[in-house]
């Protein structure tokens, strides 16, 4: 990796100024899932291993701006102190003068969590001199936040204008799989693309198109382009404003000689309900919507990842939340359990639905960052990670 990693840092007796996300679902002001928070333990604990003063930052929910005591980080500090089995202190706010003489006290060990970033609209804003504030109160900076580096915000890519900063443990990890996807992967290269918009994943579709051996398809996105070659899709969301785009990535697959797939039968019902009637079909009557992939399709992406030696997943194959349609992304998620491929899952709903398996742990990889992830595979440059130290 060319930037610099929390291990080539010297923390011992420094104010360690650390970017995490721990941007939790909350109900009733109590933490729903503290996954979030777990995955960057590696890095909190490396820190105070070092005899780093750890100063932690997040924002939490869409605030926009204004202070909402529902978003308070203080159930997110509660949480960590219970994780790490050490105390934990909260401030209020998350620059000032309060937060100075903290920090200025702050022996080795010790922990602070800021208040929520995105209580000033400064942060979003990525403004220089919210940011220097920020980096006023590290030595060094540790970005371990991958859901948040695709933003220009000034936890993410302020702050490193000032400091000498790094990635952390889950950002490393990160990096390095996908990596292995875009850098050079083992072949055959399968991309597994699904979700709703064919107009959210064409950056990523052209993108892959040039890496990839195979590429599957699923989601509703599917439909726009099996509406392209002339085929029966009744009531399902096509994106007719992108039919054209999706011709000329039909079209790019043929010339740079992908297996490029569609599914060749559907779950169609008449509405998306809990308890619809379903039935399975090859051509989409009308009046009825295709909202999961078919068994026969589901035994063809099977056959086709038999012999992949890298799969990248991103975007469920239909609406797996409810369960009449959720078979497909099942499916899915188990032949990648099963491969001896590397698997890399691109977060979001993909990450979701693994989880939901409890297949996570079979995977080479999930990603922490759903949007983030999207954006690494389009080949973007994320703030976030330009931002930090080269080697």
């Amino acid at each position: 990796m060319a930037k610099l990693t929390i291990e080539d840092l010297d923390l011992a007796g420094k104010r360690v100024l650390m970017r995490v996300d721990f941007n939790v679902p909350l109900k009733g002001g109590k933490i729903t899932d503290d996954g979030r928070i777990k995955a960057a333990l590696p890095s909190i604990e490396y820190v105070l291993k070092q005899g780093g003063k750890l100063i932690l930052m997040s924002h939490l929910g869409r605030p926009d701006g204004k202070v909402v005591p529902e978003l308070s980080m203080s159930p997110v500090a509660e949480r960590l102190s219970n994780l790490l089995g050490e105390k934990v202190t909260k401030m209020q706010d998350c620059i000032g003068e309060n937060v100075r003489n903290t920090v200025k006290r702050m022996k080795r060990g010790d922990i602070i969590v800021l208040e929520n970033l995105r209580f000033h609209p400064e942060e979003e804003a990525n403004d220089p001199e919210f940011a220097k504030q920020l980096a006023a109160l590290g030595e060094v900076f540790v970005s371990d936040a991958f859901g948040t580096v695709h933003r220009a915000h000034a936890s993410t890519a302020g702050v490193g204008k000032y400091l000498p900063s790094a990635a952390g443990f889950l950002i490393k990890k990160e990096l390095e799989f996908l990596g292995k996807v875009l850098d050079n992967p083992a072949r055959p290269l399968a991309a597994i693309l699904g979700g709703a918009k064919v107009s959210d994943k064409i950056p990523v579709i052209t993108n892959l198109l040039k890496l990839a051996d195979i590429m599957l398809i699923g989601g509703a996105m599917s439909y726009t382009f099996l509406k392209t070659q002339g085929k029966a899709v009744g009531a399902s969301k096509v994106e007719d404003g992108q039919l054209e785009k999706a011709r000329e990535i039909l079209s790019l697959a043929a010339s740079r000689k992908v297996d490029f797939c569609l599914p060749v039968d559907h779950v169609v019902a008449n509405d998306m309900k809990e308890d619809a009637a379903t039935q399975v079909v090859t051509d989409i009557p009308a009046g009825k919507k295709g909202l999961d992939i078919g068994p026969a399709t589901v035994e063809l992406y099977r056959r086709k990842l038999a012999g992949a030696k890298t799969i990248v997943w991103n975007g469920p194959m239909g609406v797996f939340e409810m369960k009449p349609f959720e078979a497909g992304t099942r499916a899915i998620a188990e032949t990648l359990a099963d491969s001896k491929a590397l698997t890399v899952v691109g977060g979001g709903d993909s990450a979701a639905a693994t989880e939901k398996y409890g297949l996570s742990s079979k995977m080479s990889h999930v990603s922490t960052g759903g949007g983030a992830s999207l954006e690494f595979l389009e080949g973007k440059e994320l703030p976030g990670i330009a931002a930090l130290t080269d080697k």
